[in-house]
């Protein structure tokens, strides 16, 4: 049974509509995780929860601005450019919060941390917000505010690979007990927080295509390869561009370098900090590297996830491999 958008008026009501929904319990992660199809995507019951919520009472803006991923694919670190290039007037690069702070505490998720994204728009007469959630599952209203709304996309196997690590390491398996190829399965089958994949990033990039002013697609090696390109691109496009004065200055490097992999997971409260009870600040910060996946892909697999992504995604150019 498929779920529409329907108003569900109790959290009882939403209970018993979450019980309908198709269920899906990870075997490679020892029953630890059990996954709802809601709307066509996977989730956690919790996090289904939230969404309902949110599509039935969110309000977005126009001034406000999304930052929106699929799981592991670079959402921490365009969080932390986000954020600095939005204070860069405030703070140095000796006093700047994301020294002693986890990127995802100063922009929260929509369906996870909703009381901290009302409380941001109250405090502010904008709101930077994140979600994982696929374009067809936004609150209407962020639909209709036309806020703008930052999408970055990820090579398919890295992102399956550094799914798979976070996904153990949440729930303690080590990985002789957590198979990789019983993981990479379940992936090529669609069954993954906020998947399939393939229609997540075809959601927004069907949406980019018809409105770039609304939406900006950013490729994370593209952003890896070029950062000084890539990130006065993003300023610009969330409304904080750069002056020809910063850039002499050398302000877009400042950025780059507090915001680097090398420099974020070498913070203390990146390797002994923990976003909440249940994870820690240090599984943000695993590799960062592309191309990790040839060290777990078999030919078999790399057979068979190329020719899904060219099945699903060929005819619009995406290079996810």
């Amino acid at each position: 049974m498929e779920t529409t958008k329907t108003q569900l008026g109790s959290a009882r009501d939403i209970e018993e509509m979450i019980k309908t929904c198709p269920q899906h319990s990870c075997s490679w992660l020892k029953g630890k995780s059990t996954l709802f199809k809601y709307q066509d995507f996977w989730s956690h019951e919790v996090i289904i929860k939230k969404v309902v919520s949110a599509q039935q009472s969110f309000k977005a803006r126009p001034t406000d601005v999304f930052l929106c991923s699929y799981p592991k694919s670079g959402t921490t670190w365009l969080k932390a450019l986000v954020f600095a290039i939005v204070t860069r007037e405030k703070f140095d690069e000796s006093s700047n919060p994301l020294l002693t702070n986890l990127p995802h505490n100063f922009i929260p998720f929509l369906e996870i941390q909703p009381e901290q994204v009302v409380a941001s728009q109250e405090n502010s007469s904008f709101a930077h917000v994140a979600t994982h959630l696929p374009y067809n599952s936004l609150p209407k209203s962020i639909l209709a505010s036309n806020c703008k709304m930052v999408y970055v996309y990820r090579n398919v196997k890295d992102v399956i690979v550094s799914y798979y690590h976070f996904m153990r390491e949440v729930f303690k398996l080590p990985m002789e007990d957590a198979p990789f190829e019983e993981a990479f399965d379940e992936f090529y089958h669609g069954i993954s927080g906020y998947g399939p994949y393939w229609d997540h990033i075809l959601g927004y990039w069907k949406e980019s295509k018809e409105r770039p002013e609304i939406i900006l697609f950013l490729k994370y090696e593209d952003l890896k390869k070029e950062p000084t390109i890539n990130v006065k691109k993003l300023a610009e496009f969330i409304g904080y561009p750069f002056t020809i004065e910063e850039e002499k200055a050398g302000v877009i490097e400042s950025i780059i370098k507090l915001c680097s992999f090398e420099n974020l997971s070498n913070l203390e409260v990146n390797k002994n900090g923990y976003a909440n009870e249940m994870i820690e600040n240090r599984l943000f910060f695993r590799k960062a590297k592309d191309e990790d996946w040839k060290n777990y892909f078999t030919d078999e697999m790399i057979e068979k996830i190329d020719n899904l992504i060219y099945e699903k995604l060929g005819a619009i150019g995406l290079v996810l491999k």
